[in-house]
């Protein structure tokens, strides 16, 4: 493969900043976070397919496919010296996967199963802030958070992330510890409580894909629940991020 624009996904990953960029990835540390979950749910319904479980949630799943994928030996070398760049074997194994399943979608089509885009969440992960790295504890340290990888079993049954749009994924990063609510029919509007340095900020998600300040969250908890707003995860709260921005663009 002598052209480098011939593989658009090997592109992308070359664009990575793999290491080093602190500011970059702590500023998007939620929205990595959200992103290797679905990545989690993702890898662990193709690893079902392929009774890959054994190799969840890491893997490069063109290696489980029946259709015989053909590259060059061009295209070869130059995913290999990529590869020689990766900084560890995980990240490697699903740069590597990335690569040959879009080679193999834009070869064979057909030979791709019906299921969700398997690798997209973790290469967005990837371009917003570089790898994770294992601790001795199990956790995966994204660069500000720790993530626990938890089971195959357990991402089967969690919630989609609905949307991967930039939109969604920056309106869920922001400093600070943050708490969603919304009204009990989850139709919306979306508020949150950050609390930074010692400091509240209470604010909504607005039509124009905007945080601004509210004051519609009530002090306590009690209060909170009395007042008939729940409290959202972060996936769920992402979902209403996108159903927001849609409905504001009809």
């Amino acid at each position: 493969m002598n052209d480098r624009t011939t593989s658009p996904m090997l592109d992308r990953l070359r664009a990575v900043t793999w290491m080093g960029d602190w500011d970059q990835a702590f500023g998007h540390v939620m929205s990595r976070r959200i992103l290797l979950r679905e990545y989690m749910r993702r890898a662990a319904l193709w690893a079902r397919t392929y009774s890959a479980e054994n190799e969840w949630p890491f893997f490069d799943a063109t290696q489980h496919m029946t259709p015989e994928l053909r590259l060059s030996p061009e295209f070869i070398e130059e995913l290999q010296a990529f590869l020689s760049h990766v900084p560890n074997d995980a990240v490697k194994r699903t740069c590597a996967g990335a690569v040959r399943l879009a080679e193999l979608r834009r070869q064979t089509p057909a030979a791709v199963p019906d299921l969700p885009d398997l690798y997209e969440p973790l290469i967005l992960f990837y371009e917003r802030g570089g790898e994770f790295v294992r601790d001795n504890a199990g956790f995966l340290d994204l660069t500000g958070v720790l993530f626990r990888p938890g089971t195959l079993e357990g991402h089967l049954g969690t919630l989609p992330l609905k949307t991967l749009s930039s939109t969604v994924l920056d309106a869920v990063d922001a400093e600070g510890r943050i708490s969603y609510y919304t009204e009990a029919d989850r139709q919306g509007p979306l508020l949150r409580r950050r609390k930074l340095r010692g400091e509240q900020h209470d604010e909504a998600f607005d039509r124009s894909a905007r945080w601004v300040p509210t004051g519609r969250i009530p002090d306590t908890e009690t209060a909170v629940q009395e007042a008939g707003l729940v409290e959202l995860d972060e996936i769920e709260a992402a979902n209403l991020i996108g159903a927001t921005v849609v409905n504001a663009a009809q």
